[in-house]
């Protein structure tokens, strides 16, 4: 197990950076799965009965409220595992991380295999929910910090490529998911509990092959011919670091804090409605008889924005490299916040056209949001403790996971419970999201430089700075 330490994940000299993204996509693409989970849903409320084109399912069949549980433990701790263990995961560094994701995250399909055999939803929220979702926080946060790492001239484009393979995460967890429940559909759980065991098994290879393939820099490595630059794109670049509970003392971490969480929170509740919306904002009676959007179609339209989500992630990410990470969110709060506006004038306009536009931008802006912080991160507190950092932010995402649909679906039942038409109910909710852009744009320029009462002294050595997990 000693080959797991951080001592023995040191990148000889000469070593290519380049084989660091490919490892960091095979444990994003992995934990990412978690984005594809619903694929599971409709199955596991007929473990009963057993047919999966009844209306409902049988007597004790579990409902969809109570196994989209699953998906948000999940995420709830994804984002307190990341929080609670980012010391350690610095500390111990990439490999040692991954391993111990890969077995959390895929020891948890085992378990909920199990669960689903004895029929027993705690057991399968152990498993997916509270295992599965401490390795996704493992997983999460550890590849980003070692590419911030190895790529100080363009951590944009580094954490980029990695949090886009979790944004992807779906597009390689869905359809395989399915096809391996069409497989073993005859295996008396409509092919669920084979497809966990499968499942397990493949994502622990794929998580191994990133483990071993990444490596640490030196301490004093930096890329061939480059020195730091003077220019508007990293004028807030700081040339120091501060310490992970130092960090949560100065003002820019909770500004951070609050930037993450209106930006997710705008775009969340809009992620996990987009089906519904389209087909209320433009339904039959909107657009006229026979030309209102379909369930197909509406399924299209969500992956659709599943895929901007993903290469929002990497686009906005690079192009952060080039006019700086303020700047950019700059543009994510104020371009936002616009389209909010306009999206309920596309929608009595009749406009489906704009209005799929102005919600394939929101969400690469959401997307993009993602990948942009962390090396956001990295320009106010330096790459010593990225890591941790990065961990207790993400609680930003757990707060933001809740707050989003709350805020949508409340609102949209109020509107409709008043007498609102179905299509007419979404607009208090957009100018309510535009309302919280308005304030992320606030709290993103209010962003300055870390005092210097901050910083670690140049002096202080690095195997001391993370103390006691």
């Amino acid at each position: 197990m000693g080959f797991l330490d951080r001592i023995h994940s040191v990148a000889p000299p000469g070593w290519n950076r380049w084989l660091v993204p490919p490892a960091a996509l095979a444990v994003h693409l992995s934990i990412g799965q978690i984005y594809g989970y619903s694929v599971f849903n409709k199955p596991l409320t007929r473990q009963i009965s057993g047919d999966l084109d009844a209306a409902q399912g049988a007597a004790g069949d579990w409902s969809l409220l109570q196994v989209g549980l699953i998906f948000s433990v999940a995420l709830f701790f994804l984002g307190a595992s990341s929080a609670l263990f980012g010391k350690w995961v610095e500390r111990e560094g990439p490999r040692k991380t991954m391993f111990a994701s890969a077995l959390l995250f895929c020891t948890g399909f085992v378990v909920a295999a199990i669960g689903v055999r004895m029929h027993s939803l705690p057991l399968i929220i152990l498993g997916n929910g509270v295992l599965g979702g401490i390795g996704l926080g493992l997983g999460y946060i550890s590849p980003v910090s070692t590419l911030m790492k190895w790529f100080p001239d363009r951590p944009g484009l580094a954490t980029g490529m990695a949090i886009m393979g979790f944004g992807g995460g779906a597009l390689l967890g869905s359809p395989l998911g399915t096809a391996l429940m069409n497989r073993f559909a005859g295996d008396g759980t409509l092919g669920v509990s084979s497809a966990f065991l499968w499942m397990a098994g493949i994502y622990f290879l794929m998580m191994m092959f990133g483990a071993f393939l990444v490596r640490v820099p030196r301490e004093d490595w930096k890329p061939a011919g480059w020195a730091p630059t003077e220019n508007a794109a990293n004028a807030m670049i700081s040339r120091h670091h501060v310490l992970v509970d130092e960090a949560m003392k100065t003002p820019q971490f909770w500004l951070l804090f609050a930037v993450l969480f209106l930006n997710v929170t705008a775009g969340i509740g809009v992620l996990g409605q987009a089906s519904v919306m389209i087909q209320e904002m433009f339904s039959d009676s909107v657009l006229g008889d026979g030309r209102g959007v379909t369930a197909a179609a509406a399924a299209g339209f969500v992956g659709l924005l599943s895929i901007f989500n993903m290469a929002g992630r990497f686009i906005w990410s690079s192009t952060s490299d080039r006019i700086g990470r303020k700047p950019t969110y700059m543009i994510f709060f104020a371009l936002g916040t616009l389209l909010y506006f306009l999206v309920p004038q596309f929608g009595q306009m009749g406009s489906l056209v704009l209005f799929i536009l102005a919600m394939c931008v929101i969400m690469s802006m959401y997307g993009g949001g993602f990948a942009t912080i962390p090396a956001y991160l990295r320009d106010m507190f330096g790459t010593r403790n990225v890591g941790a950092i990065h961990g207790r932010l993400l609680l930003a995402w757990s707060a933001a996971a809740i707050a989003g649909p709350t805020l949508l679906n409340g609102f949209r039942d109020r509107q409709i419970a008043a007498g609102v038409a179905p299509a007419d109910a979404y607009s208090t909710v957009m100018y309510i999201m535009a309302g919280l852009l308005v304030l992320g744009f606030i709290a993103n320029w209010l962003v300055r430089p870390v005092a210097e009462r901050h910083w670690v002294p140049a002096e202080e050595p690095v195997t001391a700075e993370l103390g006691k997990p």
